[in-house]
């Protein structure tokens, strides 16, 4: 059975949850990878509405066993306010498992997050403050502290205590703040080892012992391609691997046992914080996205920056992940519209340019080379059948699939968990 990794293909907030939720029925572990609680899922379940931020989606889909890989950095305090909201509604979350190698979020990571963000002024990066990019900073650093080392006073104290010793310094010398105390985060952290304990498990053999045993894997990228540490528009990204390659060091399985890569994609872009982005819209159309297409940030609450569909950016996800399914998100939204531009090429000092740049200074000058597609006025939110679309809506998905890499096997066409259209079975 197959081993299923699914990622962002633009700047996140493509409708990864929604997508995690049309398979979770049909998978038995959904494993999330890389990232912290910088991110979020929303994900509509009848009348109910779910916003996660540091649980896999899978939590949602009864029968699964959901999972936080050694790839993710946890907020313990976060990951217990979640799992108490999601009790509250009657969601059951008694499977989660949590990898011992994992790293752990402090207090003085989120700390630190905030005021070296303050004090990049203009050059900040837009993070959104929650300690994610100090953790993983400390873990190449080898300075972290792991979901194991809460199960050994001795071993944990002495980390903080290394830790802090380095920091204490920069909070007060640098950024006139007060040191933090080893005694208060060894103490705040201890406070939740024992509800932790059951939930915290061996998750690479976990996942291994489970793809032998015939089970079917889904692997749940945090962000997405385009805000990759490594392949993404850097220094605007987040600090962890959101592509099919970090799944296999965020969980420990091996490459070999990945079978499909299913990329999200929205039928517009947008993104939220800082960096390059060639379509960005300041005039009534990014309006119309940002109102129709309800952006903003499940996370921050932030207004997400809005723009047209980008496809040299589709194909170079596609050629990073190794994608073999698009799934294409808010589709319905475009509905109203006369005509949709889409960016087919940049041009770069007049030069066209068909892939994205792999120099951060002309992708930031690159404008967009459009070619536009009619559209359509008609409600898609109730169809169900690819050929029960508009025929300008069936056009532009087409088009869109021609020029982007890899086949479209799903469209969104509402936020409802049902509103989506598919095409190809995503699983066989």
């Amino acid at each position: 059975m197959p081993a299923i990794v699914l990622i962002g293909a633009q700047w996140g907030d493509e409708g990864k949850g929604k997508a995690t939720d049309l398979l979770g029925s049909r998978v038995d572990y959904v494993v999330k990878f890389n990232g912290g609680n910088n991110a979020g899922h929303t994900v509509v379940v009848g009348d109910e509405k779910y916003a996660l931020h540091l649980l896999p989606s899978g939590i949602l889909s009864p029968g699964v066993t959901p999972v936080i890989a050694n790839g993710v950095v946890v907020d313990v305090e976060v990951l217990f306010e979640e799992l108490d909201a999601l009790s509250e509604r009657g969601v059951d979350v008694s499977r989660l498992k949590v990898s011992a190698n994992a790293h752990l979020i402090t207090a003085y990571h989120r700390t630190l997050d905030k005021v070296s963000e303050r004090f990049l002024g203009k050059r900040q990066i837009g993070t959104t403050g929650r300690g994610i990019g100090p953790s993983y900073a400390d873990k190449i650093n080898r300075v972290g502290i792991r979901v194991q080392d809460l199960f050994d006073e001795n071993i944990l104290r002495q980390k903080v205590e290394g830790a802090l010793d380095q920091k204490n310094h920069l909070l007060v010398k640098v950024y006139n703040r007060r040191a933090i105390e080893v005694d208060e985060i060894v103490n705040e952290l201890l406070g939740y080892a024992e509800r932790l304990r059951p939930m915290v498990a061996d998750t690479a053999l976990l996942l291994h012992q489970a793809l032998d045993a015939g089970k079917t894997v889904l692997f749940e990228g945090g962000q997405a391609t385009m805000l990759d540490v490594d392949h993404g528009t850097y220094p605007f990204v987040t600090s962890s691997n959101a592509t099919s390659g970090g799944a296999v060091t965020g969980s420990g399985i091996a490459p070999n046992r990945i079978d499909r890569v299913i990329a999200v994609v929205k039928a517009y872009t947008t993104r939220v914080g800082s960096g390059p982005f060639p379509t960005e819209l300041f005039d009534d159309s990014g309006e119309f996205l940002r109102a129709k297409g309800f952006e903003f940030g499940t996370t921050t609450g932030r207004p997400r920056r809005c723009g047209w569909y980008d496809a040299p950016i589709a194909r170079y996800t596609s050629r990073i992940n190794g994608v073999t399914d698009f799934v294409l998100t808010k589709l319905d939204v475009l509905t109203g519209l006369e005509n949709i531009p889409v960016c087919v090429a940049y041009s770069v000092d007049g030069v066209r340019v068909d892939e994205v740049p792999v120099s951060q200074s002309d992708f930031h000058h690159a404008t967009p080379l459009y070619e536009e597609f009619p559209g359509w006025t008609e409600d898609i939110t109730h169809v169900r059948d690819f050929d029960d679309l508009p025929q300008n809506a069936k056009d532009y998905v087409l088009k869109l699939e021609s020029i982007s890499g890899a086949r479209i096997s799903a469209i969104g066409v509402g936020p409802d968990r049902e509103a989506i259209v598919v095409r190809h079975d995503l699983i066989d």
